[in-house]
């Protein structure tokens, strides 16, 4: 009886250690609303005052699922859900159209402990792209599904809200169109061929989360580009270019698409830190900052390791981003640091 009550107690004891540890275990939250050049006189006080209110909301979304003890993945979608529900950012409801007046949606998730990942590509009637590719990663033996059928995969998950296409209008992305359209038709009137040059604004979302038990998601999130073409995909749903988790760093992209596929960007940054043993500041910056532009892009990311270290470069003019650290301290800013006010 003795022994008995003597394991029983050792039991308790270390439930309750483990307790404590979670509860003061580090967590760690960075978001991003999408990079590209969004000039300080472009933004009215009040546009500036609600894209810091809208990522403080998504802030606070996803920490509370951290603080709660919950599952990095979850602080993840919850925070991107929040930025999908905005007309300011470009994913979800602030998509923007393509070339025929519609909108095309990309979205992707990975779980960096278990290298479990989710994406889908050119859907047009999920409200929330994120959450459709985290069914596809749970309730799948998929990573990856696209169009028609992406949108028949959702139509067997009770979770996943369709609307129809027109849902995601907003008057400023229409007009975004009908400019990027009319400079089309002067090129070429002009005979310009601008087939390769870059789209001016991004707007891409992401989160990448720390959890109490040391565990890394992310996931990213997007309408992709403004007048795209032939079905177009960018890399904000190829899981190691625009997102990409494993068990010291996770990554979500923003920039210029084609350029983040083609150097693998998400993947290259914590493969840096993986192999060659670079801090997170260094393998981010020297990838975000010196591969892309070398490669003729350009954008941003967010990133996030294993010690709560956050890093998010840019090289666009402006990224809409937000953070909370491992410490508590907490912030949201658009251009450089001390310069949005």
């Amino acid at each position: 009886m003795l022994v008995t009550l003597s394991l029983l107690s050792s039991m308790v004891i270390a439930m309750n250690v483990q307790a404590e540890e979670a509860t003061t275990a580090r967590t760690a939250l960075v978001i991003h609303g999408g990079a590209g050049f969004v000039p300080k006189d472009a933004l009215s006080e009040e546009d500036r005052r609600e894209v810091h209110a809208t990522l403080n909301r998504a802030l606070d979304a996803g920490n509370a699922v951290l603080a709660g003890g919950g599952a990095a993945l979850d602080a993840v979608e919850a925070a991107i859900l929040v930025l999908e529900e905005s007309p300011r950012f470009n994913a979800g409801k602030g998509a923007v159209f393509n070339a025929v007046g519609g909108h095309e949606l990309d979205a992707s998730v990975m779980e960096g402990h278990t290298r479990r990942a989710g994406a889908v590509a050119g859907v047009s009637t999920v409200r929330n792209p994120i959450r459709l590719a985290r069914a596809v990663m749970e309730h799948s033996p998929h990573v990856m599904m696209a169009g028609a059928g992406a949108e028949a995969f959702a139509d067997s998950r009770p979770e996943i809200e369709r609307v129809e296409n027109a849902w995601f209008d907003t008057e400023h992305r229409r007009r975004a169109l009908e400019k990027a359209q009319e400079r089309e038709a002067r090129d070429r009137n002009a005979g310009i061929d601008d087939g390769d040059e870059g789209p001016a604004y991004f707007g891409t979302v992401g989160a990448v989360a720390l959890d109490a038990h040391g565990h890394i998601a992310a996931g990213t999130s997007t309408g992709g580009m403004t007048n795209k073409r032939f079905g177009r995909v960018g890399d904000s749903p190829v899981i190691g270019a625009g997102t990409w988790a494993d068990d010291r760093c996770g990554v979500s992209g923003t920039g210029w698409g084609e350029f983040y596929i083609r150097n693998a960007v998400a993947h290259d940054i914590c493969a840096r830190v993986a192999y060659r043993g670079d801090s997170l500041a260094e393998a981010a910056d020297e990838v975000v900052n010196r591969i892309v532009p070398a490669a003729g892009g350009d954008g941003g990311a967010i990133a996030l390791d294993r010690d709560g270290n956050i890093a998010m470069p840019f090289n666009s003019g402006s990224m809409f981003r937000g953070w909370i650290g491992p410490d508590g301290t907490r912030g949201t800013a658009i251009h450089e640091a001390g310069d949005d006010r």
